[in-house]
């Protein structure tokens, strides 16, 4: 069974999306008890409280509902002392080594995400799918 994981945009387009489909399909990738990194948590609050400018409690509420059919997977010392070297191995930016990094971590075979390179392999390990093409 393919093990999976999700960068911060395909949750927020769970939300809604002027692309017909993007939601229908960050829907269901959310319904497939994806990895989420406390990396990806953090962005996704900041980004829906700064653009969508949901009151707190709403927005807390909204993410524990998702977040029960996810696994979450900590970011913690050797998280980033991974990402650090995956940032000198493959130049990722530096929010987006440690969203790689706790993938990795939780062994996971795909990482979905529509802001890093389609189709790239991580250490032999993990690819990486924009779900959108």
């Amino acid at each position: 069974m393919t093990k999976t994981a999700l960068d911060t945009n395909i949750i927020i387009y769970s939300h809604g999306s002027d692309v017909p489909g993007k939601q229908a399909k960050a829907r269901e990738l959310l319904n497939g008890a994806p990895v989420i990194s406390s990396q990806v948590i953090s962005e996704y609050l900041n980004v829906m409280r700064r653009l969508f400018k949901m009151n707190k409690k709403d927005l807390m509420n909204t993410c524990s509902l998702w977040l029960e059919n996810c696994y979450v997977q900590p970011v913690v010392f050797c998280t980033i002392d991974l990402a650090r070297r995956l940032i000198d191995k493959y130049d990722f930016q530096m929010f987006d080594s440690i969203v790689v990094a706790s993938a990795l971590e939780a062994k996971c075979d795909i990482l979905y995400s529509e802001d890093m390179q389609h189709n790239q392999v991580i250490d032999g390990m993990l690819k990486i799918l924009n779900p959108f093409l």
